[in-house]
């Protein structure tokens, strides 16, 4: 196998990852001069804001992702390779993948981040994150299962496990899922399970901090504690969750919640690849960068995105916020700057412009933040509805997303309750299998990150 790409005489720049960063970076770079090479595991872009509602039954993953090859069809000097990169050799300018080997002029790391377990290898095995639509996916199967398998359930105990549901993490991700899940319990299971009363279905939401919602005002985690108080979920501030036995969450303080519905949603960590210095990497083991975003000691390697820290922003000097619109604005930037490389100007450092933040949490209830503007309730419900659907791709998507909410506004009924489990055909899983030990042998002296 091999990327199967020509080289000719423009320089080439290889963009790892095709979330926000890696998007708006390859779009800007059209009609730049560049020879641009998109590489991602998977083959379509996915809109990580709206993932908790396909866990919730409230969307289809086909709503919320778009294919790259439809995005950028008809685009010259652009190539696709569906690919997960295993090494980096910067003295060779090239790197490794599971489906071979490319040179690049210029690399630009956006793969973004992968759930954070905190070293808990067995939280890791038993607990449901939700980073991808496909793990949102498999959440959904699992928390419908539960439903279904708690009616037939021959003890109170069983049922009781079946029907807990534990969020952890009370940032945007969790209090979204945990409000969602509240309506869930309130509008939908009386319907679809009328012999099963929903009072016996409880959610918690579990925080370490003192707060949910942390990177916002103190107002909005306080407006988002009370509407989620108000729909009946159970909050846990300051509780730190140890392990998971026995379909039971530790938490630090001794107490113990059945359950078999375990959400984790607790801080991520920035993805690495084998052999990447550990010298290199950050607070939450992200690369080190520059002002323009170039990974230290290195010329032609840049990182953007959550996968980067980048400490010289004098208004962030610990990092910026792992969010969307600081992976955007450095898409935006980076583009722009290798275009001056291009004619020998000299490079603009990042400085970020905070637009604001905001988080849902049910019907009619959200929190937002623009600057010293801040609002709670229906307004900001409203403002939520309209950014994320004017930041999903393709006009199929927002009519397909704006038709769900307004369904499920009027009717109080998430119509998308499958139990669906995949099997991939047997050539998908051979070709799996192979790559997953071609082009990892022993050309690749791979180093393990330190710290």
């Amino acid at each position: 196998m091999s990327f199967n790409i020509v080289k000719n005489d423009k320089k080439r720049v290889i963009i790892v990852g095709g979330g926000f960063g890696g998007l708006k970076l390859a779009n800007k770079l059209k009609k730049s001069g560049f020879q641009v090479v998109l590489v991602d595991k998977n083959n379509y872009h996915q809109f990580p804001p709206l993932i908790y509602q396909v866990a919730s039954a409230g969307l289809e993953p086909s709503s919320i992702s778009f294919p790259f090859r439809k995005i950028f069809q008809k685009r010259k000097d652009f190539y696709f390779r569906m690919a997960e990169v295993r090494a980096i050799f910067p003295e060779k300018k090239m790197i490794q993948t599971s489906i071979g080997k490319a040179e690049y002029d210029y690399l630009v790391l956006a793969a973004g981040t992968t759930s954070n377990f905190f070293g808990n290898e067995h939280i890791e095995e038993e607990a449901m994150p939700m980073k991808t639509v496909s793990e949102a996916m498999g959440l959904r199967n699992a928390l419908l299962a539960n439903f279904e398998r708690s009616i037939t359930c021959s003890t109170e105990r069983e049922r009781q496990e079946l029907l807990n549901v534990v969020v952890v993490g009370g940032g945007a991700t969790g209090v979204e899922i945990a409000g969602v899940l509240s309506e869930m319990k309130k509008f939908v299971l009386p319907n679809d399970y009328p012999d099963m009363p929903s009072s016996l279905m409880h959610i918690y939401l579990i925080e370490a901090g003192d707060r949910l919602l942390a990177g916002m005002s103190e107002d909005s985690s306080r407006h988002a504690e009370q509407f989620l108080r108000e729909m009946g979920v159970n909050i846990l501030l300051n509780k730190r969750v140890t392990d998971y036995k026995d379909h039971k969450v530790m938490l630090e303080d001794g107490t113990e919640i059945a359950t078999r519905t375990f959400i984790w949603v607790s801080g991520v960590a920035a993805i690495t690849f084998g052999n990447i210095d550990g010298e290199l990497l950050g607070r939450g083991r992200r690369i080190k960068v520059d002002e323009f975003n170039r990974v230290q000691g290195t010329d032609t390697i840049f990182a953007i995105g959550d996968q980067c820290i980048q400490t010289t922003d004098k208004n962030y000097p610990n990092g910026h916020p792992q969010l969307a619109q600081v992976a955007i604005q450095q898409g935006e930037l980076l583009a722009k700057n290798l275009q001056r490389l291009q004619k020998g100007k000299p490079m603009q450092p990042f400085h970020y412009r905070n637009l604001g933040s905001m988080a849902t949490v049910g019907r009619n209830r959200a929190v937002a933040e623009f600057s010293s503007f801040k609002t709670a309730g229906w307004l900001a419900w409203v403002m939520w509805l309209v950014v994320h659907l004017r930041s999903i791709l393709g006009v199929r998507n927002k009519a397909n997303v704006l038709l769900n909410w307004v369904w499920n506004y009027f009717t109080y009924d998430q119509s998308l309750r499958m139990i669906v489990y995949a099997k991939k055909a047997k050539e998908v899983r051979d070709r799996e299998e192979l790559e997953a030990k071609t082009h990892w042998g022993e050309e690749i002296q791979t180093q393990q990150p330190k710290g």
